[in-house]
């Protein structure tokens, strides 16, 4: 019995999630199986190596977009990378928005809030 679960994300710049991946402290690994419960494992276009016993397949969707794939049993992914992959969505969103705003001209700063969120200022050069 199969444990994974996709969820449907707007993930459209590999590179941008491989930034927020590396700033994680995790791998994004091109072409090998996530490991899941027991011996299950998923293959994936990309995968996300976690630190603990689960990782996250990263598959592209007819779209062009990128689905995320896990096993979340036992929260050893949501630890890692946040209910419903928050964090990790969270980071891509602030590296994908970075990179857009620099080949643009603009600076960027990050400013972590008290709350969690993170603030992106922006400033012409």
């Amino acid at each position: 019995m199969s444990h994974f679960t996709t969820i449907k994300t707007q993930i459209k710049d590999v590179e941008a999630l491989r930034s927020a991946v590396n700033e994680m402290g995790l791998q994004l690994l091109a072409n090998t199986e996530a490991r899941g419960y027991i011996s299950n494992k998923t293959k994936g276009d990309f995968v996300i190596r976690l630190k603990g016993p689960y990782d996250i397949a990263v598959n592209q969707q007819p779209d062009q977009t990128y689905g995320l794939t896990t096993d979340w049993w036992d929260g050893h992914v949501e630890r890692e990378v946040g209910t419903n992959f928050g964090r990790l969505l969270q980071l891509y969103g602030v590296h994908k928005a970075s990179m857009e705003a620099r080949k643009k001209g603009y600076s960027v700063m990050r400013n972590q809030q008290p709350n969690g969120s993170i603030k992106l200022i922006l400033a012409t050069l």
